[in-house]
């Protein structure tokens, strides 16, 4: 699996064990699926408590399109009428501008976020980079108590992990 550098099991444990703070530790999981006739495509997913909270692939952009009015499609459709013009506005709608994003954009947001700095990663351009740094072992109390002020003007779909990094994690039960 080249896009993401090595194995998607190894990549997951990094995500997952390695660089996930502690308290999100067994809630957040990511996924990879890749189905027969995909070539070298991916579905990326991440999970909180069981729950699909975000999706990366071309399937998620070109319906974003769709529904954004961004692609006039007319029913029905055939395959080449769902993907026709999906490049051009791939070029015409850059990833800062949309809230859904390609498998390879997740990879490629993975790529920068494993080789900078946590502060470059929090304050990068793309949301999908931020997306994993908010999530990261690395940040402290004070760290995060200073991003809540820019939470209100992430994407929709980022606020949800900025909050759930802000969450008090759960007092385990005083002993009798």
């Amino acid at each position: 699996m080249s896009k993401i550098l090595g194995s998607w099991s190894g990549m997951r444990k990094y995500l997952e064990e390695d660089m996930l703070c502690p308290s999100l530790r067994g809630r957040v999981r990511y996924g990879c699926t890749r189905y027969v006739g995909m070539d070298s495509d991916h579905i990326f997913d991440v999970w909180v408590d069981g729950k699909q909270i975000k999706r990366f692939s071309l399937e998620t952009v070109n319906e974003y399109f769709i529904h954004q009015g961004c692609a006039v499609k007319r029913s029905p459709m055939c395959i080449h009428d769902y993907w026709a013009d999906f490049w051009n506005l791939m070029e015409q709608y850059p990833l800062e501008s949309r809230t859904e994003y390609t498998d390879d954009e997740f990879c490629d947001a993975l790529n920068a976020y494993q080789n900078q700095p946590i502060q470059e990663s929090l304050d990068s351009p793309n949301p999908i980079v931020r997306m994993f740094a908010v999530l990261d072992r690395r940040l402290g109390a004070r760290t995060i108590e200073k991003l809540r002020p820019e939470t209100e003007n992430q994407p929709e779909w980022l606020r949800f992990f900025y909050r759930l990094r802000m969450e008090k994690p759960a007092q385990s039960p005083e002993k009798p």
